[in-house]
């Protein structure tokens, strides 16, 4: 199977990142923006003035605003919104060439992973998930990065790790798509709560240890679900989790940040270009870990803030109240 051209659905931050590590060495990539700004800043400046303004882009990328132009690539990054995921899948051209998802998060309305949306929705093409610490920004300057692709087919996923792969953006392979899928969608969950002790002023031990149990959480909740431990703490899990909990660049970390200086939640999102996915994986993650059982109060605590359910000294103190309790129990 050979793979050459690269079409990428999505012109935010990410999908735009992603599009200039595909047309490296001058490979023709073909990035869909749903705006239209977006597509004539691409083809008649070589930027992404909305949302990528600082990084010059191959002259391989070119921008289309119509899906059905990417019906010839050979494989299709999509880097929509998690909760958009679905609907844009459906308006695809008819096509059996490989998916790969980049997105993190959980369909809300059905509690479904992206992979098994992708495979409902276009059952006759391959799926992959690309996963693991990265700032946008940082990727589309060409700054070291290793990534996670998971696919079943070790086959395909060689090639696409061959096509896709340059010297600073390092692609490692596993066959544990649901796992990959897992990390990266509860670590957003925890980023807010990161960013909610960095509001409050609660200091770098309780971070960590933030960090720490959240990462418990996680490893419960992927255990359940049938993901492997080495993918957990791998870069899809460990690694991303580690970037998303430190940094103002996160997305998620910045609304948790504010949710801890007592912004309301819905002022915060109304406030948003770009979308804090865990905003939107908190409610359907928490009613997934009640139906199968999993202890997760951190991620019933970032639930309770952004419903308005609870103010931020309330669930301090019901976290901090909880009976003690061996730390691997």
């Amino acid at each position: 199977m050979s793979i050459e051209r690269i079409g990428v659905v999505g012109g935010g931050a990410w999908g735009t990142a992603l599009a200039q590590v595909a047309a490296a060495g001058g490979r023709e990539t073909l990035l869909w923006a749903r705006e239209p700004a977006v597509v004539e800043s691409i083809n008649a400046e070589r930027l992404n003035r909305l949302f990528l303004p600082a990084v010059p882009l191959s002259s391989a990328v070119r921008a289309t605003g119509e899906l059905a132009a990417l019906a010839d690539c050979d494989a299709v990054l999509v880097v929509t919104p998690a909760q958009h995921m679905r609907a844009v899948l459906a308006a695809l051209p008819d096509t059996t060439a490989p998916l790969i998802l980049c997105s993190k998060g959980i369909e809300e309305a059905s509690g479904r992973l992206l992979h098994d949306v992708a495979h409902e929705v276009r059952p006759q093409a391959p799926v992959a998930v690309l996963s693991g610490p990265t700032f946008a920004h940082e990727v589309a300057a060409g700054l070291p990065t290793a990534v996670t692709l998971a696919v079943a087919d070790p086959a395909l996923g060689a090639t696409l790790r061959d096509r896709l792969a340059v010297p600073a953006f390092r692609i490692y392979l596993s066959d544990d798509v649901a796992g990959a899928e897992i990390g990266g969608a509860v670590k957003n969950v925890l980023a807010i709560a990161c960013g909610v002790v960095e509001g409050r002023g609660l200091g770098q031990n309780a971070r960590a240890a933030l960090i720490g149990r959240g990462f418990a959480e996680m490893t419960r909740f992927g255990l359940a679900l049938g993901a492997r431990p080495e993918t957990l703490t791998g870069l899809s899990g460990l690694g991303d989790l580690v970037l998303t909990c430190s940094s103002t660049s996160s997305r998620n970390y910045s609304l948790g940040v504010g949710l801890g200086q007592g912004r309301p939640a819905a002022e915060l999102m109304a406030d948003r270009r770009t979308v804090a996915e865990g905003a939107f994986t908190a409610p359907v993650l928490k009613r997934l870990a009640e139906a199968h059982g999993i202890d997760m109060p951190i991620v019933a605590a970032v639930e309770a803030l952004l419903a308005g359910s609870a103010s931020v000294d309330q669930v301090l103190e019901a976290l901090l109240s909880r009976p003690p309790r061996s730390e691997h129990a």
